[in-house]
């Protein structure tokens, strides 16, 4: 869920005590072990340069850091291509020098290729599942550890119930889907929950389902075109919030005023959260990234030191309000302004 295309910088950072060195992406490991006890964790991004991914990353630093062990991280680019971030994993795994990952997968159906690991390593996923099902949260093949995530299909459900909701009263009530990429399992799975939810009540029409990449930009000019054959939309339905932030702009531009339509976005944005409680956007299904990759992470340090982690950690539960979000829920978490930046 959840990409936005920003630059990551190189990071190299030194705690106190615990000599924590995190190493930026794809750069060479500069850490020795002379001090004995150092662990390296490789951690793979679905794309370095996205602000969700950015996030978690700095979630498995902070968990990282306040463990107090030694610990390298190493943070790899998988520039949103599969191919590329199913060799990166084959690679960390099969040379001996890594402990542990974290990833986040681009495609975690395609992943599982990747198993079983030629070194026997203790893999944290965040977001997607790695295996056949998207929608098992439970460890599907040997070497995963721990899942960080909620099933896809759920949480697009809940989005897609509160658009039925909405269009109680409206016959027809026309809406477009915005979707980031129609061809990944990860929203392959959210749209047919979609679909299979508002399939359901004669009333709605889907009247376009567009790609918008996870960007702004690109959903800008994708809704900007449904707008000149459907100026009359009630709903734009986005799995992402930096999606949604295009298609307020598409709205305005043509002259309609956002908050007169469901605009829905999912990520949990900064961004998104303040134009939930303005009432300019009317829900927004909120993720915690920053507490996902310190929740990986901790599970991932249990594992390296011979503990049992947790096999799934419900990743709705770890940011401390409600994730499915309207004016009214945000009104009783009033200090709550999200964990990341699209």
């Amino acid at each position: 869920m959840n990409r936005f295309r920003t630059r990551v910088t190189a990071t190299l950072a030194l705690t106190t005590t615990t000599a924590l060195l995190l190493t930026a992406c794809g750069a060479a490991d500069s850490v020795s072990s002379s001090g004995g006890g150092t662990r390296k964790v490789a951690v793979l991004a679905a794309s370095s340069q996205n602000g969700y991914n950015q996030a978690v990353y700095k979630g498995v630093q902070q968990a990282a850091a306040a463990s107090g062990k030694k610990i390298t991280l190493k943070l790899l680019d998988g520039q949103f291509d599969s191919n590329t971030q199913l060799s990166q994993l084959q690679n960390v795994t099969s040379t001996g020098n890594y402990d542990g990952v974290v990833v986040v997968p681009n495609d975690g159906v395609g992943l599982a290729a990747a198993f079983p690991l030629s070194k026997k390593i203790p893999v944290a996923t965040v977001l997607n599942p790695i295996g056949p099902d998207i929608n098992k949260m439970e460890p599907q093949v040997d070497g995963v550890v721990t899942t960080v995530g909620v099933p896809p299909a759920a949480a697009a459900q809940k989005q897609a119930e509160g658009v039925v909701t909405y269009c109680a009263r409206i016959n027809p009530c026309k809406v477009v889907l915005l979707v980031g990429n129609l061809s990944t399992p990860l929203d392959v799975a959210r749209r047919n929950a979609y679909k299979k939810v508002l399939g359901a009540h004669s009333n709605i029409k889907v009247v376009s389902t567009v790609e918008g990449q996870y960007d702004r930009d690109t959903s800008l000019k994708a809704i900007s075109n449904v707008l000149q054959a459907h100026k009359d939309i009630n709903v734009i339905l986005s799995n992402a919030d930096q999606e949604a932030a295009g298609a307020q702009i598409a709205l305005q531009n043509a002259g309609i005023k956002p908050s007169s339509v469901y605009l829905t976005g999912a990520g949990g944005t900064k961004d998104a959260v303040a134009a939930v409680r303005s009432g300019a956007w009317k829900a927004a299904y909120i993720n915690f990234p920053l507490s996902m990759g310190k929740a990986a992470m901790e599970q991932l340090i249990k594992a390296m030191d011979g503990g049992t982690p947790k096999a799934v950690v419900d990743s709705d539960g770890i940011g401390g309000v409600e994730p499915y979000a309207t004016k009214e829920t945000l009104a009783r978490t009033p200090d709550f302004t999200g964990e990341w930046n699209g």
